[in-house]
C-alpha cells in the first residue's frame, strides 16, 4: 500500500494513430514512354561519338536520371572525356571542362571577388563550377583545398564567395576523371568526397573489334576529335532531364527490394542476414547509408529507362559494383594478397539472398 497515493490516477494512455503510407503514385504509360524516347535520343548522340564501352554509356545516363555524380576511371586513352562531353552536349544546359592541376586554387573553381574602380565596388565573378554539367579531368591531381571546394559544391548545391552563398543551376552534375596509375603529382580523394559520387565506372580495354570499328569511325569523321555541332539527333532539353529526374523518383519501391539494398549495404559492413564469412580480414570500412541510398534511387533509374515503373532485384544487382567499389575499404593485408573491392562486391553480392 502506498503511503502517499495520488489524487489522480494517471489516465490510460491513447494510442496515437499513425499516419497511413501513402504509396507512390503510379506513372502513366505516357510517362514511361517519354522517358524511353529521351533515353533512346541520349544513346543515338552517343553512338555517333563512342565505340563499345555500354556499360559507362549505361552508367552515365543512369547516374544522370538518378540525380547524382558519377567518377570515372581509367588510364589514358579509353574516351573518358570525350563520353562526358557526349553526355553533356546532348543536353541543351551548359558545359564546362576544368582540367585539374596541383596549382588549380578553389577561386579558379568557384569564382572571386574582383575590385571594379569605376564603381568603387567588388563585383562577383563566378567560376566554371556554376554550371550544368562540369567535366574536372584528372581530378586526383587537384590539391587538398581545391577538392574541398569541390567537395562542398556536390554536397550541397552551393558555393560560397565572398561570404555570399550562390546556388548552383539545376539540373547539375559533377562528371570526374581520374588515372591509377600515375602517383607523382596527384592527391588522393579523401573518404568523404569519394563517398559523395553516386558512381564509380571503371574502364577496360576495348576488344579488337571495337577497336577497328573506332579506327573506321574516326576515318569516316576525318577528325580525332568530335564537334558537337555535326551530331544528328536531337538536344535534350533541360525540361526533360528534370523530367526525367521527377519521374524516376515516382518509381514504385516495395519494402523487398528496400531490405535487399540495405542487406547488400550492410553485408559489406560484417553484418546483415548472411555475412560473408573472412570478410573482417578484407575490409576496413563497409560502405556508408548512402550506398543503400544510392542502390535505390540507380534502381529506380535503371527501372524507368528499361520502361518499368517498379524496380526490381536486377535493378540494383546491375550497378551494385559501380555503387559499392569505391565505398569499400580495404585492409593492408587484402591490398598485400591482390584483393580487390570488386572481388569483395562479388561475394557480397552472391552472399546476399535475393528477394
Amino acid at each position: 500500500m502506498a503511503l502517499f497515493p495520488p489524487k489522480n490516477p494517471a489516465p490510460t494512455p491513447v494510442p496515437i494513430p499513425m499516419p497511413a503510407v501513402s504509396k507512390p503514385s503510379t506513372l502513366s504509360a505516357e510517362d514511361i514512354n517519354r522517358a524511353k524516347q529521351i533515353g533512346a535520343r541520349i544513346r543515338a548522340r552517343f553512338a555517333q561519338t563512342l565505340v563499345g564501352q555500354e556499360n559507362l554509356r549505361e552508367s552515365l545516363i543512369t547516374t544522370l536520371v538518378a540525380g547524382g555524380h558519377i567518377l570515372i576511371e581509367s588510364v589514358p586513352g579509353l574516351a573518358k572525356t570525350t563520353a562526358a562531353q557526349t553526355l553533356a552536349t546532348s543536353v541543351s544546359g551548359s558545359f564546362k571542362r576544368v582540367q585539374c592541376t596541383p596549382d588549380l586554387m578553389p577561386s579558379d573553381l568557384v569564382g572571386t571577388q574582383v575590385f571594379d574602380f569605376a564603381t568603387q565596388k567588388f563585383s562577383t565573378q563566378i567560376g566554371p563550377i556554376h554550371a550544368n554539367f562540369v567535366l574536372l579531368d584528372e581530378i586526383n591531381r587537384s590539391n587538398a583545398k581545391t577538392q574541398s571546394a569541390m567537395l562542398e559544391a556536390m554536397a550541397e548545391g552551393a558555393t560560397t564567395i565572398g561570404g555570399q552563398r550562390i546556388a548552383l543551376p539545376k539540373p547539375f552534375m559533377v562528371i570526374a576523371t581520374q588515372n591509377p596509375i600515375e602517383e607523382e603529382g596527384t592527391f588522393n580523394l579523401p573518404e568523404a568526397q569519394m563517398d559523395r559520387f553516386m558512381m564509380k565506372a571503371v574502364m577496360t580495354y576495348p576488344t579488337a573489334q571495337e577497336e577497328q570499328r573506332m579506327l573506321s569511325m574516326l576515318t569516316r569523321r576525318g577528325s580525332d576529335t568530335f564537334d558537337s555541332r555535326v551530331l544528328t539527333g536531337d538536344v535534350v532539353s533541360i525540361s526533360d532531364v528534370e523530367f526525367l529526374r521527377s519521374v524516376a523518383r515516382r518509381v514504385h519501391v516495395s519494402d523487398a527490394i528496400m531490405k535487399y539494398a540495405v542487406d547488400i549495404a550492410a553485408t559489406s559492413r560484417g553484418a546483415g542476414t548472411k555475412p560473408v564469412q573472412g570478410l573482417s580480414t578484407l575490409v576496413r570500412l563497409g560502405a556508408s547509408p548512402r550506398a543503400s541510398i544510392a542502390l535505390i534511387r540507380i534502381g529506380q533509374a535503371n527501372a524507368l529507362m528499361q520502361g518499368r515503373d517498379y524496380v526490381v532485384p536486377e535493378d540494383v544487382k546491375t550497378f551494385a559494383h559501380e555503387v559499392l567499389r569505391h565505398r569499400i575499404l580495404l585492409t593492408f593485408e587484402a591490398l598485400a594478397d591482390g584483393i580487390t573491392s570488386d572481388q569483395v562486391v562479388d561475394s557480397i553480392v552472391q552472399a546476399v539472398p535475393v528477394p
